[in-house]
């Protein structure tokens, strides 16, 4: 299962990081794709304490939701909300210049998977308390399912 904490896959996401453009077509829900920049970048941030949210997990998020999300073998669902702090359009960080934007993702992704880690990993908002083994594996998914979104 594809992980953060291989080198491999995370160079792989760096690549196609590198592939999304302005032009990058959208294939679902409505966010833009310098919103889903900013997106990432938020939910980055979050994760290592930097941005806060409020939980708005349940029982079933975290002891139902959060296992099959991150290990049954499927692609996420499209179009899934997010907590208003990682969505750009409510309160969420808004898309500002493009190269910008991209330098701030980029650099949130290298802090989240730097080694030693210089940061306490925080709790999910939507799954609640999470492993770092945990946290590496939704940080993988979660950057492949916008990546996706946008064709890369």
């Amino acid at each position: 299962m594809k992980t953060l904490t291989n080198g491999q896959d995370r160079e792989e996401l760096l690549r196609r990081l590198s592939a999304i453009s302005l032009d990058s077509p959208r294939g679902w829900g409505r966010m833009t794709v310098t919103e889903m920049v900013c997106h990432l970048t938020d939910a980055f941030r979050v994760s290592m304490g930097e941005r806060q949210t409020r939980p708005i997990g349940s029982w079933a998020t975290r002891t139902l939701l959060k296992p099959a999300a991150l290990w049954v073998p499927r692609k996420w669902p499209q179009s899934f909300p997010t907590v208003a702090e990682c969505d750009a359009s409510r309160k969420g960080t808004p898309a500002a210049e493009w190269d910008a934007d991209m330098v701030a993702l980029l650099a949130a992704f290298e802090r989240f998977t730097r080694r030693p880690r210089e940061y306490a990993l925080q709790a999910h908002p939507i799954f609640g308390p999470m492993t770092e083994r945990e946290w590496m594996r939704w940080g993988y998914l979660h950057t492949d399912h916008h990546l996706r979104q946008f064709g890369v």
